[in-house]
């Protein structure tokens, strides 16, 4: 496959430069305690989506989680999670060994994070009731925006919003639910993820502009021998310079995000 090509090498080349020592046999035991890499994912563009016809995945922690795998030796085990509130929580329960979080100080004390591989825009998505034209008209008395709960995106928007109220969901299905119904009229979320939502509101128009940004990473859960986490950042410093982020951004046609230098 060729979205997971990098660089022909012994697993001890990407530990080069970390001053750790390790054979492949334990690199492989720290970061795939289970003889498989399981990677945690959710249903949205940066993670993972199926494709309707083929029935395949795609996206880019997928594709990085797919290409790690390959790296290591071993076999590649998506699981897919229906909310953050899920994810995060078989994260810390072990259910996953790689995962893919937005960098957020409480996200941090529970997961040991390799260097962001992207930069994902926040924004906003109207109704087509909402009299709402620009990102700095969100935030005012009457204005109910729709978040998912426990998401990053939800963490950051919300400190921005004194004067709208927040209506949390458990996904984005349920903020799409939230507005159809009409008990919202904004939703809040990743600019990839409302361009991926916007066809199931008719009328409905992502707003220009950002209301931030977050910083992605993959995560491994706290605990591990540290040379797991010394392989993955080896990892995610090859697949950048080496292009496997872009181009996983472009197969899957994600809009709204950057790859870091």
């Amino acid at each position: 496959m060729w979205w997971i090509r990098l660089a022909a090498g012994p697993l001890f080349t990407l530990l080069a430069g970390c001053a750790l020592f390790a054979s492949e046999a334990d690199i492989r035991k720290a970061l795939a305690p289970t003889g498989k890499l399981r990677v945690g994912l959710i249903s949205v563009p940066v993670h993972a989506i199926r494709d309707p016809y083929s029935g395949e995945l795609r996206g880019v922690s997928h594709d990085l989680g797919s290409a790690l795998a390959a790296r290591l030796g071993v076999p590649f085990e998506p699981i897919m999670y229906p909310n953050p509130t899920t994810y995060l929580a078989a994260g810390q329960a072990g259910g996953w060994d790689v995962g893919s979080l937005g960098v957020t100080p409480e996200r941090q004390v529970l997961f040991d994070f390799a260097q962001p591989h992207l930069e994902v825009d926040y924004g906003y998505l109207v109704s087509t009731e909402a009299r709402i034209a620009s990102v700095s008209e969100v935030d005012r008395p009457g204005v109910r925006v729709a978040l998912v709960a426990r998401s990053a995106s939800a963490s950051a928007l919300s400190k921005g919003l004194r004067h709208a109220s927040v209506v949390p969901g458990r996904d984005l299905s349920a903020l799409i639910d939230l507005v159809l119904l009409g008990d919202a009229d904004v939703i809040g979320a990743q600019k990839t993820n409302l361009y991926n939502i916007a066809p199931r509101l008719p009328g409905s128009r992502v707003l220009g502009g950002r209301a931030g940004t977050e910083q992605q990473g993959l995560a491994i859960p706290k605990g591990r021998d540290p040379v797991a986490l010394a392989f993955v950042r080896g990892f995610v410093q090859e697949a950048k310079t080496q292009g496997l982020v872009q181009r996983a951004v472009d197969r899957v046609a994600v809009r709204g995000v950057v790859v870091p230098p």
